[in-house]
């Protein structure tokens, strides 16, 4: 008798040790942490991500790691980072997309599950590499967005559209940039514009002052045209052709302007007391990026359902009309 309640004690200590093992290693499992790397944490964009990403985090109930990473270096530091961190996952936007080979490596090496926002990952041959699920924004799409947004323009104020240049602002060496300002072009010529009033006036860097000197040529070889659009990569580019084009004579009554991007320089210039050349942008939406990107991955990490393998996003026309009605709908906060 005393050896079977000598048994039963010690069954019933070794199975209350076993459960007190178990308890943490079952809460570790439920922890989950995930990256959020950006390739510019300065700018609006990437900080709008990292708010609707905390969003999703406080929501869903798991820690988010943000890191600004604007170098390969950085990149495959913040990686190892994570993986000391004990991080599951991460999410990336890099600084540079051919990378993709490495950044896969250094993952699959440290054991985490990763997905792309913004910009795709590349294989050595410049495919995308289809392994690693994409959120992006369709680049060729929301240019068409914007050719189609000028074509109305100039149809609404009744201009001659042989009359009128395109001053088409290209950075060929970035995939997304030739896709935007593509969709634009095609956009356009379906709407009847002459393929050849649309001058390409490559820029060196995405910025408004290399846009300038960039439309300045454009438009000192082209001064038949008595009225004048412009398009580009965002909205810098594009602000950029409109101050070369004022410079020129050229204001709101005979130039229209669409960005991409609805930057804080987009809204600032409807916010002037007058209208300028710079019409509309695009706004694209960073909810999606940050928020959705976010519980895509924590799915992934939780239950084991991996993201879709792509998903892309378009964008909405905003002018100085009704810009704050398009914020509103993109869920962004009112400036």
């Amino acid at each position: 008798m005393k050896r079977r309640l000598f048994l039963t004690l010690i069954a019933a200590a070794t199975a209350t040790s076993a459960t007190m093992i178990a308890a943490p290693v079952a809460q570790a499992a439920d922890d989950v942490k995930i990256g959020f790397l950006v390739k510019q944490p300065e700018e609006p964009w990437f900080q709008d991500e990292w708010k609707f990403a905390e969003m999703a985090a406080k929501e869903k109930g798991f820690t988010l790691v943000k890191i600004g990473a604007p170098s390969g270096e950085k990149v495959m530091s913040a990686i190892d980072n994570l993986a000391a961190q004990k991080a599951q996952g991460f999410i990336i936007c890099t600084p540079d997309v051919k990378l993709g080979p490495g950044i896969v490596a250094k993952a699959k090496a440290d054991k985490l599950k990763m997905m792309t926002v913004d910009d795709r990952l590349v294989d050595g041959s410049g495919k995308p590499i289809e392994s690693v699920p994409h959120m992006g924004i369709s680049a060729y799409n929301i240019g068409k967005q914007v050719g189609d947004g000028i074509a109305a323009e100039i149809k609404k104020r009744g201009w001659d559209m042989k009359d009128v240049g395109a001053i088409d602002v290209t950075y060929e060496q970035l995939p997304t940039a030739h896709d935007r300002t593509s969709g634009a072009t095609d956009a356009l010529v379906a709407a009847g514009f002459p393929k050849a009033n649309i001058i390409m006036a490559p820029q060196a860097k995405t910025d408004t002052e290399n846009a300038f000197n960039a439309a300045n040529i454009a438009l000192t070889k082209n001064p038949q045209f008595k009225h004048w659009v412009a398009y580009a990569l965002n909205d810098e580019g594009v602000l950029g052709a409109v101050r070369a084009a004022e410079g020129r004579g050229f204001k709101a009554d005979n130039m229209i302007g669409i960005g991409i991007g609805g930057s804080d320089s987009a809204i600032n210039e409807f916010k002037k007391p007058n209208p300028t050349g710079f019409y509309g942008t695009v706004i694209i939406s960073p909810k999606r990026h940050g928020e959705e990107t976010s519980e895509l991955m924590y799915a992934w990490i939780k239950d084991g359902k991996a993201p879709p393998p792509l998903t892309l996003t378009t964008g909405m026309l905003a002018t100085r009309e009704n810009v704050a009605s398009v914020r509103q709908q993109m869920g962004l906060a009112s400036n």
